[in-house]
């Protein structure tokens, strides 16, 4: 999200590198794969002093796990010392403009491990500056009053394309948002994944199909806890599907439309971050591009990479640039090659694009400033616009056997984890179905991709069903368990529901911890360790009537945010003045740093 003096010299030198680009990517592609099977040969523990950076913020670390007397004497104190101050250094050297690509390669090869449940493991020593990892304190930003009043009404009718990748949570934001910019006059396509299609469709918007498959993805997520493989076998799978995505976006963005025949020619991008490729398709076509989110991405001091774990502070915007440095390593080659075949650009020979806070590239973020502020270290081009809800309850006709079960009892608790499967489905049922016997409560059970609900024989207190409208099903529940995904975390907060987050991988976790901070949830428990104690203990403190007064106190200070409107003022403030086809291209600094993001959200 940066576009630093580094980034300019690499892309103004990139002639001179030609002979050196083939190499170069090749080092790139086996270097990530040298990181992963190193990795997964590499039974080694880790000093206790390090703090741990990975792709899961839930669960026992592997260190953690390691007996005191193993950790006393794996290293001399002396040694331990000198370690330190040898990988402090080595951090810092990592987003040292000055040290070359290779050497950079190498140090991320020598420093960061892929743990077999897909974890990075990089070590920051406790006893660290902040500053000595590039993670030095960043002035705090003052917002100010815009000069002008933005009248969005003024604005000439363009041509917009969406390209989200992700499951229907990640999907479901940008259709409200497409659909208020098509209010305004704007033609919106929105392209995302085939399995959409007839979602997209009903609600009005114009579809295109991107590559990738939706379950594909989420169960190879769910496998591996985060973007980054768990072992050399898994690499293929995610690699496969991120060429289907990348390959599809410029056909999205200037193919006419499937069905219709209609051209179509985009004049901005909107995209989310795990498209991978959407800014490098911006620059080939030189229009204005805005990045969207449900998770955070750009790098703060105030928490760290919701798909890491760092206990230190200190090492929490590294945490960003550690990942992104990962992504990046695994992907440069393909990027390279959309760049060379199919956009004529010149191929990108730097690393990584996180030296910094600031951002050439505008960027959303679509939560609620209620529940997570927006950090003081994120500058002007940044938003928190709020939740952004599509309104599926008003035309809704809920079947009159699921009126009839609610209106018999008392006010259930929902459980279900949407799209996402579920390792054991048969086995979740049952301790689902014993934690509302032995707590007396009502529930309905969304059966979803993952296959819940199979009950040997049918239980009074509890329903089955698929998808319904959560802005209506939540208010008809007095709480929800799910998997913490931005959106159905949104849909909870905003019904007055307490929340216990189930989460499986990327940002799910750290929307479990939102939740708990603000109280109105109890700790998330990590789909590994789901159980019936835990949930029953879940259960108990979500029917704390302290929990739900608080959960009463956040809707209401949510009640009159308004996400969509809120993401189309941020899109427009954004937007050049002048017509986007004399835009000049983005600074590849800014290309690149929208490929840190790692899928996974809700």
């Amino acid at each position: 999200m940066t576009s630093s003096p580094e980034h300019r010299r690499n892309s103004s030198s990139a002639s001179s590198l030609d002979s050196s680009r083939d190499s170069q990517e090749a080092a790139s592609g086996d270097g990530f794969r040298a990181v992963v099977e190193r990795s997964a040969l590499n039974n080694g523990s880790v000093r206790r002093s390090f703090s741990e950076v990975g792709t899961s913020s839930v669960g026992t670390s592997n260190i953690e796990k390691l007996d005191s007397s193993q950790r006393e004497l794996e290293i001399p104190k002396s040694e331990a010392q000198r370690q330190r101050n040898i990988l402090a250094e080595e951090a810092a050297q990592i987003f040292d403009s000055n040290i070359p690509d290779q050497q950079k390669l190498k140090l991320l090869n020598r420093i960061v491990t892929v743990k077999n449940d897909g974890t990075v493991v990089f070590e920051v020593p406790e006893d660290v500056e902040p500053h000595a990892l590039g993670g030095g304190k960043r002035d705090a930003y003052t917002e100010v009053a815009e000069e002008e009043s933005l009248d969005i009404q003024d604005i000439p009718p363009l041509q917009i394309v969406m390209l989200i990748v992700g499951t229907r949570g990640d999907v479901q934001p940008f259709i409200a948002i497409g659909k208020r910019l098509q209010d305004y006059g704007h033609r919106v396509r929105l392209a995302t994944h085939s399995n959409f299609k007839e979602f997209v469709l009903t609600a009005g918007l114009e579809f295109y199909p991107l590559g990738g498959d939706p379950k594909v993805l989420a169960g190879y997520m769910v496998k591996n806890k985060g973007f980054l493989p768990s072992g050399p076998s898994e690499i293929p799978v995610q690699r496969n599907q991120i060429k289907e995505i990348i390959y599809s976006l410029l056909p999205a963005c200037k193919d006419p439309d499937p069905d219709s025949g209609i051209s179509f020619k985009a004049d901005a991008i909107i995209a989310n971050p795990p498209a991978y490729g959407h800014t490098h398709v911006a620059e080939a076509l030189k229009v204005p591009i805005h990045i969207f989110f449900t998770m955070p991405w750009t790098p703060t001091s105030e928490f760290p990479h919701p798909l890491s774990r760092v206990k230190q502070p200190a090492g929490y915007r590294l945490s960003y640039q550690i990942v992104d440095s990962m992504i990046w390593l695994g992907i440069r080659d393909m990027i390279n090659d959309l760049r060379k075949k199919k956009l004529k650009l010149r191929p990108v020979t730097y690393l990584s694009g996180s030296q910094g806070s600031d951002s050439d590239v505008p960027h959303g973020y679509i939560w609620s400033p209620h529940l997570v502020p927006k950090p003081k270290d994120w500058g002007p081009k940044i938003d928190v616009v709020g939740f952004c809800f599509l309104d599926l309850a008003k035309n809704y006709e809920p079947p009159a056997s699921l009126v009839q079960w609610l209106a018999a009892g008392s006010k259930p608790i929902y459980i279900g984890f949407g799209s996402l499967p579920v390792q054991e489905p048969e086995k979740m049922t049952q301790i689902i179905v014993e934690a509302l016997e032995q707590t007396g409560q009502r529930g309905i059970i969304n059966k979803g991709w993952g296959g819940l609900g199979e009950l040997t024989e049918p239980k009074d207190f509890v329903y089955l069903l698929d998808n319904v409208p959560h802005d209506w099903l939540f208010l008809q529940c007095k709480a929800v368990v799910h998997h913490g995904g931005a959106g159905t975390t949104a849909a909870g907060l905003k019904a007055a529901c307490p929340t216990t987050i189930v989460p499986f991988f990327g940002d799910q976790p750290f929307w479990g911890e939102r939740v708990h901070a603000r109280g109105v949830g109890p700790s998330p428990i990590p789909i590994d360790e789901f159980s019936l104690p835990k949930l029953i203990d879940a259960i108990n403190f979500m029917l704390d009537p302290k929990v739900k007064e608080r959960a009463l106190e956040l809707a209401k200070a949510m009640e009159n945010e308004d996400g969509v409107s809120g993401a189309v003022k941020a899109f427009f403030k954004h937007l050049p003045r002048n017509k986007p086809e004399h835009e000049p291209s983005p600074e590849p600094a800014s290309c690149l740093s929208s490929i840190r993001r790692c899928f996974g959200c809700s």
